[in-house]
């Protein structure tokens, strides 16, 4: 067990931050479908305002989906373009 090595170590430790980082999907999930359910509800109350409603829940859910987007970045990063093992 003592033949870890430098390399393998923030291997190991990159990747376990990567899944960490996919969390960050979770939420921006959750919260467009909610989003979703409720601009189809709006939309059933008042069918006139369908642009509006859709235009707004279309706007809200891209800002949303901007924290998955991030999240994913950081794990590709850290699984492919590794910026730590240049300072080994």
């Amino acid at each position: 067990m003592g033949n870890i090595t430098d390399q393998g170590l923030i291997l190991a430790c990159s990747a376990i931050g990567a899944g960490l980082a996919m969390i960050a999907g979770i939420g921006p999930g959750v919260g467009q479908g909610i989003a979703a359910g409720q601009g189809a509800a709006a939309v059933g109350r008042n069918p006139g305002a369908k642009g509006d409603i859709m235009s707004t829940m279309l706007l809200g859910q891209a800002v949303a989906e901007t924290t998955g987007l991030y999240g994913l970045v950081i794990a590709l990063l850290l699984l492919f373009a590794n910026p730590l093992l240049g300072k080994l």
